[in-house]
């Protein structure tokens, strides 16, 4: 009977501990949540680097590449790059680190914060390289805007290490050549891709056409397009909003107007991009009507003006002595989220117009606005006088 109460006991206990383990360990999902709460309202970065640490023992934690990235984000926008250090070499004690997937992650984040000499480093320390570090390596080179040094490692090291380039590697030397000016080169690489058997996809062609349209080469990216369409790839809003900008950029702007009813005819649903696109072409061709109509278009959609918009139209508005127009798309600034507004001494200008031109009691208004405004960090002032 004694030995009955004894096991009794022990079985007590033990389900006793269980339940204390149970309550005192936070869960995977409590861990992410509390870090998650921690990256939005931790002042510390010190503490943040340690709880930070703290949180990496869970595998799902190691798992959530976003929570990663902004983390490195905030701390890069600090300057602590020796933090970002510590925290990635921290996940070297882990056996996630042995897998090639998540130390190519980590070598893309140090690449993201700049620090492309611990990105190359931490490749040649990985013992089984495939085109996925590879292209993590490329990844951190652009991102550092090291754009020499991604096409002077894409001629040597795939033949070095024997690893054949994939879609991702051409797509990344791509967007190298067009950052430091190569077009020509940049079109070359579709043909080497071919000769390789790699399908350029959507990425490829947007990259190609953002960079070509926005330079002016509109027939080259014309012929772009035209090869898209011969391999069946569908354009997206991006491809349009490229072309766009092309038109704008060679004063097509009613051209571009045509563009916009056919993507819409589409079935693309044209963006907040789109619509600043058309007000900066007709502000380009002294259009002040079509300029104000095209910013009225955007009330009827479910996007606000934003920074862009706003830094356009402004100060188009003030050199037609639209004075009107000017104070009440002033005002829109504080009643839309465009968070920041403008820049704030932009603004000031539209406020100076308005007291130059006797509308003391407008830019008034917009002073108060710009006052009681918790996003609008500018201060403005009624000139003297």
């Amino acid at each position: 009977m004694w030995s009955s109460f004894v096991i009794l006991l022990r079985r007590n206990l033990s389900t006793a501990v269980t339940a204390v383990t149970a309550v005192t360990s936070p869960s995977e999902s409590s861990i992410i949540k509390l870090f998650l709460s921690d990256l939005h309202n931790e002042r510390n970065l010190d503490t943040l680097i340690r709880n930070f640490k703290t949180a990496s023992h869970s595998h799902r934690f190691r798992a959530k590449h976003g929570i990663y990235e902004r983390t490195v984000r905030r701390l890069a926008s600090a300057d602590r790059f020796q933090s970002i250090h510590e925290i990635l070499q921290y996940q070297k004690q882990f056996n996630d680190f042995s897998k090639e997937g998540f130390s190519a992650r980590i070598i893309t984040l140090y690449g993201k914060s700049g620090m492309f000499d611990n990105a190359h480093k931490l490749f040649d320390e990985i013992p089984q390289r495939t085109v996925l570090s590879l292209n993590a390596l490329f990844s951190a080179y652009l991102h550092s805007k090291k754009f020499d040094m991604v096409l002077s490692l894409f001629n040597e090291l795939p033949s070095k290490l024997s690893i054949e380039p994939n879609l991702v590697s051409y797509n990344t030397v791509i967007k190298a050549f067009c950052e430091i000016g190569s077009f020509d080169s940049a079109i070359s690489m579709l043909q080497e891709m071919e000769s390789k058997g790699v399908e350029p996809d959507l990425i490829t062609f947007n990259t190609l056409l953002v960079e070509l349209y926005a330079k002016g080469r509109f027939e080259d990216g014309e012929k772009i397009w035209n090869q898209m369409e011969g391999k069946s790839v569908t354009p997206d809003v991006k491809s349009y909003n490229a072309k766009l900008v092309g038109m704008v950029v060679v004063k097509k702007t009613n051209d571009a107007v045509g563009l916009y009813e056919k993507i819409k005819n589409e079935g693309v649903k044209p963006n907040l991009f789109s619509f600043n696109a058309l007000i900066k072409g007709f502000v380009n061709e002294g259009d002040l009507d079509e300029a104000k109509k095209w910013y009225s278009e955007i009330a009827s959609t479910d996007f606000d003006p934003n920074v862009e918009t706003f830094a356009t139209l402004l100060p188009f508005l003030c050199e037609k002595d639209d004075l009107n127009a000017a104070f009440q798309v002033s005002k829109d600034i504080f009643n839309t989220r465009c968070r920041f507004g403008p820049r704030g001494s932009l603004l000031q200008q539209v406020v100076d117009v308005l007291v130059s031109n006797s509308m003391i009691s407008e830019a008034e208004e917009i002073v108060k606005l710009g006052k009681a405004s918790s996003h609008f960090r500018y201060k403005l002032n009624l000139p003297e006088g």
